[in-house]
């Protein structure tokens, strides 16, 4: 899986603020030289994401824990399919189990919703973008799932791609300062970025052309006609992506602009988690 230097560190804290002093429902019934076995299940059909993140929540409770994988990241799974099974003790087991469901339910649901509108772009050559909206802490691998559902990574943060957006312009006292000022700044500290800006109108979009220096145009709140044009108007010097408003009904129509990339937020904001059980096996 993707490689998160600090995953542990987060499992961690996500194992305290649910242990606190202690599990003390288990604690309270299940001796602590109990031994079992539990098995987690696909409760409906989805792409499964986030099977060795919760593997990792088991072992952070009891590295004596044995997990197995009857699935991996990214495969497509159906109801009632065996996922994992976990086998050790049974007090661990269950101190582990929410945790461990949080995070293989979200993924797997940010998986599944990434893999359907994808499947709706077939035969298109558009790619479908998350965005950094994001749950706080979790990005790296919200953005993980969205590549084992078949999406397309946009930039991970503020640090690995420029986007000038309308607030930044508008700072910056226009389009072309915009530009020039990224130059200067990236030049003066030796940073080789790429740049995309976002426009929004068909003027804010000649301007940019005009001006050029920039390598990906996101074309903001178009209507499918007006993206149409903006995509012919740019003739493949740039990256185009198209962004806001975009919804399930109309996300075919405007891939069928020619437009590069469009970028949806609710791919992880706007998520149904996966229905994921854990049972005694």
């Amino acid at each position: 899986m993707m490689s998160i230097s600090n995953l542990d560190e987060l499992i961690a804290m996500a194992l305290r603020e649910d242990i606190g002093d202690g599990d003390h429902s288990t604690l309270a019934c299940i001796p602590p030289s109990a031994t079992g076995s539990a098995k987690m299940v696909a409760k409906q059909d989805g792409i499964v994401c986030g099977l060795e993140v919760a593997a990792r929540v088991f072992e952070a409770v009891d590295s004596a824990l044995v997990v197995s994988y009857m699935k991996q990241d990214g495969d497509a799974v159906a109801k009632g399919d065996l996922l994992m099974t976990i086998e050790g003790h049974t007090a661990s087991i269950l101190t582990a189990e929410r945790t461990a469901l949080n995070y293989l339910q979200r993924m797997s649901g940010i998986a599944t919703e990434t893999h359907r509108m994808v499947q709706m772009l077939d035969g298109l050559h558009t790619c479908l973008l998350d965005t950094r909206k994001t749950t706080p802490n979790m990005r790296l691998l919200e953005k993980y799932a969205v590549k084992c559902g078949g999406g397309t990574n946009h930039r991970i943060g503020l640090y690995d791609m420029v986007m000038l957006k309308d607030n930044h312009i508008d700072f910056a006292g226009g389009i072309a300062a915009a530009i020039d000022r990224t130059h200067a700044y990236l030049e003066a500290h030796h940073k080789q970025l790429r740049i995309e800006i976002e426009v929004r109108n068909l003027d804010e979009l000649d301007e940019v052309l005009q001006h050029g220096g920039v390598d990906r145009i996101m074309l903001d709140n178009f209507d499918v006609a007006t993206l149409r044009e903006a995509v012919g108007r740019i003739a493949h010097r740039y990256e185009t992506e198209a962004s806001g408003g975009i919804t399930e009904a109309t996300l075919r129509q405007y891939a069928e602009t020619g437009v590069d990339f469009i970028s949806v937020g609710a791919l992880t904001h706007h998520i149904k988690s996966m229905d994921i059980s854990l049972v005694k096996k």
